[in-house]
Order: structure tokens, then sequence, then C-alpha cells
């Protein structure tokens, strides 16, 4: 069983909703550093081990800046994402760029910012040098294994996958890089997302064991480390458990002294990737019943809609709500919990046992401390809610200001006045 609690006492957070316009966003600061240093702890027997937090799941730099403090580094997707982390003190080789369709522009600032090229298909080598112009020291191949493994449930079957190079593919990759002249070499996977079974993290560290053996004796390639990616998930339900990831440290112990250290690769470093299981339970989004009405069904009408959390609606996915002050009475009512898009599926909830519900009433909406704002858009015109650190101290700051309508149009050209051709 998975306890959701909240990070603060059900008054003070009422209180801070009848100081903060409603929604909000609440970040646990305290709950996120012991959860880095656990994580740290954990896997502290891995040579080099790192983890290189997602900035896609929640990137904001308070966030990334607290993570650095704790020695993590970033996992970058795009040139905005590189720039957060440098704004953040994050650099260099502290930050992995994770290739996907990537344009020629952003492999040549990945390479300026001394970050690590991760390439997700083998003909993007010759795109890569090309924008770089020349051949990069350090190189990294996401791999793809297909029919060798089977995705789970959220990120699919690797073979229906756009990312990462093929079991043929990859050990001519090194090949190819060797030969071009690089001179280190990583390997990176990403099979799983949100997965609470923590021996299909065990069987990916043995895949990527078994291959770091066979890039090594085909390609004469040593490899300097392996990312793990990301994929470890947090339990949204109150009735699941997490993931046991001091039995999962355990197991990939096990198989580097059964497979690395034979083959004499060792020391080879591991690195993680992850994002949702650092930051994801410490995230709380607080929002205001606006209407409860009876139709075919109950529903509660609160201020925040899926342009401000939008995994309820593209998933199916769950997340707990706390109803503050009602912690303690009984949930006797049957609601859909909905926002105000004109959009059907704009829904927290659906016939979701929850205690009687009144206007007015504040709901704490759990895990949402990644991919949760950072997944927000602005249809209908919907603006995007402020963020707020909340520090060991009790106080909380704001470390992103709502969006305002002057900022929605900012980009906008109503005169249509720049020619362009």
């Amino acid at each position: 069983m998975n306890e959701k609690n909240l990070p603060l006492t059900s008054e003070r957070l009422q209180t801070l909703a009848e100081n903060i316009p409603t929604p909000f966003y609440l970040y646990d600061e305290k709950a996120i550093v012991e959860n880095a240093r656990d994580f740290n702890r954990l896997f502290s027997w891995a040579p080099g081990f790192r983890n290189y937090y997602a900035v896609k799941a929640c990137p904001n730099p308070s966030i990334l800046s607290i993570l650095k403090k704790e020695g993590f580094g970033s996992d970058c997707s795009s040139l905005p994402e590189i720039l957060l982390s440098e704004a953040s003190g994050i650099t260099g080789e502290n930050i992995m760029f994770t290739s996907n369709n990537t344009p020629p522009e952003e492999f040549a600032a990945a390479y300026k910012a001394g970050a690590i090229i991760n390439l997700d298909d083998i003909t993007h080598i010759d795109t890569m040098i090309e924008a770089l112009g020349e051949v990069p020291s350090l190189i990294c191949f996401r791999y793809n294994p297909g029919p060798q493994r089977t995705g789970n449930a959220i990120i699919g079957n690797p073979i229906e996958a756009k990312y990462g190079l093929t079991s043929e593919q990859i050990v001519d990759a090194y090949r190819i890089m060797k030969k071009k002249g690089s001179k280190r070499f990583g390997l990176h996977t990403m099979v799983a997302s949100n997965e609470l079974d923590g021996t299909y993290i065990v069987e990916t560290a043995r895949m990527l064991f078994e291959l770091c053996v066979k890039i090594q004796e085909e390609a004469g390639v040593r490899l300097e480390f392996i990312d793990m990616g990301g994929g470890i998930g947090i339990p949204y339900k109150p009735e699941q458990s997490a993931m046991d990831l001091e039995a999962v440290s355990e197991g990939v112990h096990e198989l580097y002294k059964q497979i690395i250290v034979p083959a004499g690769l060792d020391p080879l470093n591991i690195v993680f990737e992850c994002g949702r299981v650092i930051t994801g339970p410490y995230g709380y989004l607080v929002s205001r019943v606006r209407h409860v009405t009876s139709k075919y069904k109950e529903y509660v009408g609160i201020d925040a809609s899926m342009s401000d959390l939008m995994r309820p609606a593209l998933y199916g996915a769950y997340h707990h709500i706390t109803v503050l002050g009602k912690e303690e009475h009984k949930s006797d009512h049957v609601y859909d919990v909905t926002g105000s898009l004109c959009e059907n599926n704009d829904k927290f909830a659906i016939d979701r046992a929850l205690p009687e519900i009144e206007q007015g009433d504040l709901l704490v909406i759990h895990d949402v401390g990644a991919h949760g704002h950072a997944m927000g858009f602005n249809y209908n015109a919907k603006l995007r809610p402020a963020e707020y650190l909340l520090h060991p101290d009790g106080s909380a700051v704001m470390i992103r200001r709502a969006q305002t309508y002057d900022d929605y149009v900012a980009t906008l050209r109503f005169d249509g006045a720049e020619v362009v051709l």
C-alpha cells in the first residue's frame, strides 16, 4: 500500500490557497532532496554512477538546480532543455543529449555545450558529423532490441517504437564511429515507462551488459558507460507499491559481477535518466471547486483543466485526489472531477469515490511532480498556472509565475504587417 500524504497540514495548505490564486503547482523540496540522495545511495556501488534527470519531466531551473547540488546531470531532447540545464549550472558531459529526429543545428549546439550526444539512428551519423564539422571523441547510441524484448504497457512494443538502432545495426554503428576516429563510447536504451516491476529493470541491465560484451568482441570497442534509461515508475494508486529499488540495485550488481567483470570490462560506468521516480511523488496540483452539478452523473467542476494536467485525459491515468479538510470523511459519493475545456475528456477522475464535495472546497491532486505542468498547453486559450517550491522551513516561493494574457498573445501579429516574401 502507498499512503498518499500531503506536504503540509490541511490547514496550512488551505491558508496557502487563500493567498495564492488557484490552480497552482506545489513541489516539496525536502522530499525531493531526500529521495535524490537515497537514489544515489542505492547505486553507490556502481562505477561512475549518475542520474541524468529527464528535464522533460519538470523543466524548471529551480528543480534542476536542487538536483544538480545532489550530483545529478540532465537528460535533454532539445536545445531549450540544454539551455535550461546550463542556466541551472549543469554543463558539459553532465548533459546527455538524446537525439530523436534531431535538426542539424541542435547537434551543433549540443556539441558546443560539451554534452554527450546519444544518437537515435545509424543514419544520423553523417548528419551529425556534417553539422559538427568534425567527429566527436565521445559518442553514444540508443539501442532498440525489437523482438528480443517486450515493451511495457505504456512504452509499447519495441518493434513499433520510432526510437533506437536495431540489433542488426548496433555493432556496425560502433565500427563506423571507431573507424571515423571516436575514442570514447556509450550505450543507451529505453524500453519501459512508469514500470513498477523491478525485474524489468534488472533484465534491461542484463541485456545491455551482454551487448557490451558483444560490441567488444565484434567491433573491438570497449564501452565507457551504459545508460539504463528511465522508466522506473511510481505508485499512482494507493493500493500499488513502489518498485523495490534496493532489490533492483542488488540484482544489477550481481549481473555486473557475473557478466562485466569476467569479460574484463570493469569498470563500466552505469547511469540512469530517471525523472518521474525522482520528483513525481512530490508535486501537487491545488485547485478549487467551482461547481457541483447533477446531470446523468454527479460532477465536480474545478478551476484546473486538462490543459494544466493532461495525463488522465491522454493515458486514462489515475491521480489520487484529497479533499482538504475532509481527509477523515467517508468517501461515500461518486463523482467525475472535471475542468472547463470544451472537451468531454477534460476529466481528472471518472466515477471516483470521494467525500461529499461542496462549492469552494479545495482539492489536491497528487503525484504531479513529473509530466504534470510540463505537458500543459493553451487550448481554449487557457493560461498556464504558477509553480511554487515548498522549502524545508515551510515557506513557499514562486518558481514560475502564472501565465498572463499578454504572455499568450506575445507571439501574435494582430495586424499581419510583417511581410516575409
